[in-house]
């Protein structure tokens, strides 16, 4: 892929305002002149940025030209929907509820929305914008950061629907809630820009996991935004699981604002798509917060997994610990951008950033950049990242006890990705990743045996 240039950036530009235009004229709420200034900030953000580039430090490992060049478009009212047949595969048993989106509009029939506790509002954005829009505006847009995010400024230009869960002070809600995103294939690149807020308030507890997929094949770009606000003392385990098909763009921006003693924990899992960019940007505002940043990225062919972690300690005595795992074969190139950022006045702060990669081919490649910016003096900081290869040792050893060579590839990729499984809690969620990840370890570990051949053959 090319670099992007001033030619295809313009062109861009002036199809997203064509875009931008007709959807202001249709879209849902536009009454509403917070919203509609919400949109118009967005849309003027992302006109003086457009997409970032390579000199963008924050994207110097990521070439989005081929977002940048390709025409998508927006996928308006009149298309049909898959049936529930379709998204069996893609159900997690054990949800309270599951709201479906198809191509980033909620759609009812396919959701289940269940029984949930009295107390917790589990509903699509567009329609809490028509109901109750007041619930919203004290939080909508208020925390993500326009200025440094280009893609966050083109989701809020195109803000409609999404999915809105708020959970009543002092509830403890046990089973998780779902939001599903589905991707179908058009004659034409579509894209969707899903807007969620999740609004957690004091003394809750509550797990959420956003699911990614997609039907067919076709060009498609899924850019959404998420927006989490943890009041004091709440506790939330987010999950973000992303395995869209081998076309699919998609760019996830999770923005945290942390209260008193809060403990958040996100989870991500990127399995599938083209070129994935998962950003995680944590503020514990709050004396005391603590977050866990989880994930796991596994690429093979060409997919490109970028993850950018920013942590921002902005408090006295907060404790944040990220942990990233990346599998690669084929000729996948993963990126870990971890940087936290302690504030002046947080001030007892404890922080660790591990980043540990495993290559399975000589041709795939893993760009790692921990950060740390300290402006506090009392502070506990740690950073680290590992690049590997599966150990010749380990695998003789399961072989020597009578293990075929492809079972032993698969307990060695399972025993790695298992570190970021073991973080998550026990519970459908958890056991839902265990397999996906299965699945995946056993296919990777089938074809880097197949390879393995190849070369002693050769």
């Amino acid at each position: 892929m090319g670099n992007l240039n001033v030619a295809t950036a313009t062109q861009g530009l002036q199809n997203y305002a064509e875009s931008f235009g007709g959807f202001e004229k249709a879209a849902a709420s536009r009454e509403l002149s917070w919203l509609r200034k919400l949109r118009q900030d967005g849309f003027a953000r992302f006109s003086d940025t457009s997409f970032p580039t390579l000199r963008d430090e924050d994207w110097r490992f990521t070439n989005v030209s081929a977002i940048a060049q390709t025409p998508f478009r927006l996928v308006r009212n009149g298309d049909s929907l898959p049936s529930r047949k379709d998204l069996d595969p893609f159900r997690i048993a054990g949800l309270g509820c599951q709201l479906v989106f198809v191509d980033g509009r909620f759609a009812p029939a396919l959701s289940t929305l269940g029984q949930m506790p009295a107390g917790v509002t589990v509903n699509s954005l567009a329609r809490q914008l028509e109901r109750d829009p007041g619930t919203l505006e004290p939080h909508l847009g208020r925390y993500l950061d326009l200025q440094r995010d280009a893609f966050g400024a083109l989701n809020t230009a195109f803000l409609e629907d999404g999915g809105y869960v708020h959970i009543a002070k002092g509830l403890v809600v046990e089973a998780p809630i779902g939001l599903l995103f589905v991707s179908t294939a058009h004659d034409f690149p579509a894209v969707n820009h899903p807007r969620n807020l999740i609004v957690a308030e004091e003394n809750c507890q509550a797990t959420i996991v956003e699911d990614y997929v997609s039907l067919g094949g076709a060009e498609a770009l899924c850019n959404t935004v998420t927006e989490l606000v943890a009041r004091d003392r709440a506790s939330i385990s987010h999950y973000m699981i992303e395995r869209e098909h081998a076309k699919a763009f998609n760019v996830s921006t999770l923005r945290i604002q942390q209260g008193r003693n809060s403990d958040v924990a996100s989870h991500s899992v990127l399995l599938g798509g083209a070129l994935v960019r998962n950003n995680v940007h944590p503020v514990l505002a709050g004396e005391g917060a603590e977050c866990l940043i989880n994930g796991l990225f596994i690429g093979n062919g060409r997919q490109h997994l970028d993850n950018y972690m920013l942590v921002e300690h902005a408090s006295p005595h907060c404790s944040s610990r990220q942990f990233y795992n990346g599998i690669l074969d084929g000729q996948a190139h993963g990126v870990f951008h971890g940087r936290i950022i302690v504030h002046k006045d947080a001030q007892k702060t404890d922080a660790k950033q591990t980043n540990r990669n495993l290559l399975l081919s000589d041709t795939a490649q893993i760009d790692t950049k921990p950060q740390l910016e300290i402006y506090a003096d009392d502070v506990k900081c740690t950073h680290g990242a590992t690049i590997g290869q599966m150990e010749e040792s380990a695998l003789f050893y399961l072989r020597s006890r009578g293990i075929d060579e492809a079972s032993a590839r698969r307990l060695l990729l399972v025993a790695f990705a298992s570190e970021c499984l073991d973080r998550m809690k026990e519970g459908p969620v958890r056991t839902h990743v265990e397999t996906l990840v299965h699945e995946h370890a056993l296919r990777l570990a089938g074809e880097s045996h197949g390879a393995a051949r190849q070369e002693q053959i050769a």
